[in-house]
């Protein structure tokens, strides 16, 4: 029930304009301060995924790794692996959720 949840609260998002999709953008999202939390496929690549990590750790910007790919797409409805929450009242809440 909260996987559904998060992924409500992500398409809500989407739809708000909240979020920031792809690596470029979601890596120039995180070293400019602007997002709050991160989704990262859990099948995403390797190389992906440690960059990501990476980048996460060294901002210290919350990273979640817990969905995969089909399931992001499917809750903001377009082909990502990569999701960045840039309002705080969402980023929260979901976090809230998820017991980060």
């Amino acid at each position: 029930m909260t996987n559904n949840q998060v992924l409500s609260l992500l398409g809500l998002a989407r739809r708000a304009r909240q979020i920031e999709t792809g690596e470029g953008t979601v890596l120039k999202a995180i070293r400019k301060g602007k997002s709050q939390l991160v989704f990262l496929a859990s099948d995403a690549g390797a190389a992906t995924a440690k960059e990501l990590t990476d980048k996460c750790n060294y901002y210290h910007v919350a990273l979640v790794r817990q969905f995969t790919a089909s399931e992001l797409s499917d809750a903001i409805g377009m082909t990502r692996k990569i999701i960045s929450v840039n309002q705080a009242g969402f980023a929260n809440k979901m976090k809230k959720i998820m017991r980060i």
